[in-house]
Order: structure tokens, then sequence, then C-alpha cells
């Protein structure tokens, strides 16, 4: 199976909120305890106006996985804060490797140096993929997060980009 990369548009709004709430629901790689409208796409694309969004698709146009790039934080542009969720039956196919390097491409363009990711210290998986992806462990949030009667922290990852 191959997969492409294009923009969000308004047909993703469906699979997009499908895949965050099979997350949501499944995981602690989503925060939210209970599953989000339709809506909550909506605030993706305020989130990351002028940065990609993307939707990665399969063969047969199927969403498998959505990333977004945003500001870390509003002054600091230098550095993108990243999120990517993707369909569990695609997980481990390179489809984060792939939205990785389409990002390094656009980061450039943006003025940004570095990516950083916030990730459930409950989310194995992702703490994993970071650390093979050359992101390295630089901040700790503890007990920020509680969701099914379980604390979390929240550990971030930078990776500097040449």
């Amino acid at each position: 199976m191959s997969y492409r990369i294009e923009s969000l548009t308004e047909e993703d709004r469906g699979p997009v909120t499908d895949i965050f709430n099979y997350y949501i629901d499944n995981s602690f790689a989503a925060y939210p305890e209970e599953k989000v409208p339709p809506q909550f796409y909506d605030n993706l694309q305020k989130l990351c106006q002028g940065y990609p969004a993307v939707a990665v698709k399969d063969d047969n146009g199927a969403v498998a996985g959505f990333a977004l790039m945003r500001p870390f934080m509003m002054s600091l542009k230098r550095a993108a804060d990243l999120t990517y969720f993707i369909v569990p039956e695609h997980t481990g196919k390179g489809i984060g490797a792939m939205i990785l390097e389409y990002f390094s491409r656009e980061a450039g363009r943006l003025g940004v140096d570095s990516f950083v990711a916030g990730i459930s210290s409950l989310n194995e998986a992702s703490l994993r993929f970071h650390e093979k992806m050359g992101f390295t462990r630089c901040g700790l949030f503890k007990r920020v997060g509680k969701k099914k009667g379980m604390d979390f922290d929240v550990i971030y990852m930078q990776k500097m980009l040449p």
C-alpha cells in the first residue's frame, strides 16, 4: 500500500474527527475524556492557520491519518508544535516518518528550525517513535493530565532541524 499527503479539506472533517475520537476512547494519545463533535475540525484549522495541515490518504483515497504543524507559542515561531494521529491499521508503515519529512521541508519556508511534540507519559509507542526519529526529551510537566481515573505527565520532546 502506498500513501500520499494532501492538504486537509472539508471532505476530511468526518474522518479526522473519527480518528481523533478513536484515540480518545482507546488510548492516552488524545487527552480529552469525552469524544469531540465535528466542530473540533474547525478548531484544528484555526490552530494551524498559515502552517501545514494534512491528511494522509491510502491508495483508495481513504484517510489513514492526519497531521498539523502550528507555532509552539505565538511569539516563538522558530519552533513548531506537531500533532499527528494515524489509523491503527496503518501504524508501523512509515506514515509518521513521511509526515516528519514533509513537515521538515515545509519548516524552512516558515522559518522553523525545531519541532516540539507534547506526549502523554502513558503513550509509550509515541515516545519510542519520537526517539527513533531523533527527538530528545526536553521537558516534563508532572500530573497535568487525568484520564480514565489515571494521572499522567506530559513529556516534551524536541528535534532540531538542520
